[in-house]
């Protein structure tokens, strides 16, 4: 993939029930099921893509490997111009690889790294010659934001400004919790920092663009998934839902009203 060093370029789900797991977000978010592109690659099962109204590829969804912890959990991927070079200077960082650099044939190399704070991430660079379009904001069903949630913000702020170059963009604050930090990368916002709330387990959220946002809490809803928080305003106007599918991964929406 084309896609500068340290852009956001994949979504994926890992999950005890992927077919039911497809309707779900099919329903919610609007996405197309792409099917298996290529085959099935050795270890992943039958590894499914979704698609935007658009018709690009925003997520892929895959059964929990035996052996992998149970709880389905959203992961995010990060382009990278090398993955071995990104893994190692991650470890020099106080990092950690949970899964080294490994190339899947057609789909390009990975390696799945945690940051100092314990937070897990892919690091990767993708085979095909053309950019991912995975987060594209304002695109419907495309990545529109990416949260972390974390034990310590001011380190992670610059772990991952050295590791990709992010940069903080402002920050709103948010009395005790200290601040909400943007993150901008190329020339674009792409996310935030924050300490995780008391009880939350640290990690990254990830949110998909819909339409209207209480037609979006309707739909999840009805398709069984739950409504951690929100409908809520942020700045610029649009709505954020915080919420988990039928089987407990975490997710969340942005949408507008009127």
């Amino acid at each position: 993939m084309t896609n500068p060093h340290g852009t956001p370029i994949w979504y994926e789900l890992i999950t005890g029930d992927p077919d039911a797991a497809g309707a779900f977000y099919q329903k919610v978010i609007g996405w197309q099921d792409g099917g298996c592109p290529g085959g099935t690659a050795e270890g992943m099962g039958d590894y499914h893509v979704w698609l935007a109204p658009d018709g690009q590829g925003v997520a892929g969804m895959m059964k929990t490997p035996e052996g992998a912890p149970p709880e389905p959990r959203w992961f995010g991927y990060i382009g990278v111009d090398d993955v071995d070079a990104a893994a190692e200077k991650i470890v020099a960082a106080g990092g950690a690889i949970h899964m080294p650099p490994t190339t899947l044939e057609g789909v390009g190399r990975m390696a799945m790294v945690a940051d100092p704070q314990g937070v897990t991430f892919y690091v990767m660079k993708g085979a095909s010659p053309e950019a991912s379009t995975s987060f594209k904001r304002m695109a419907p069903g495309h990545g529109e934001w990416n949260e972390l949630q974390t034990s310590d913000d001011q380190a992670a702020l610059a772990f991952y400004g050295d590791q990709f170059g992010w940069t903080k963009d402002g920050a709103m604050p948010m009395g005790e919790m200290g601040e909400y930090s943007f993150l901008s990368h190329d020339g674009g916002m792409i996310g935030a920092v924050m300490k995780a709330p008391p009880g939350e387990t640290p990690g990254w959220g990830y949110f998909f663009r819909v339409g209207d946002i209480d037609e979006a809490k309707q739909r999840i809803d009805e398709a069984g998934g739950s409504i951690t928080h929100g409908p809520m305003e942020v700045p610029g106007g649009d709505f954020v839902i915080y919420a988990t599918d039928p089987h407990g991964a975490k997710f969340g929406v942005v949408g507008s009203r009127g």
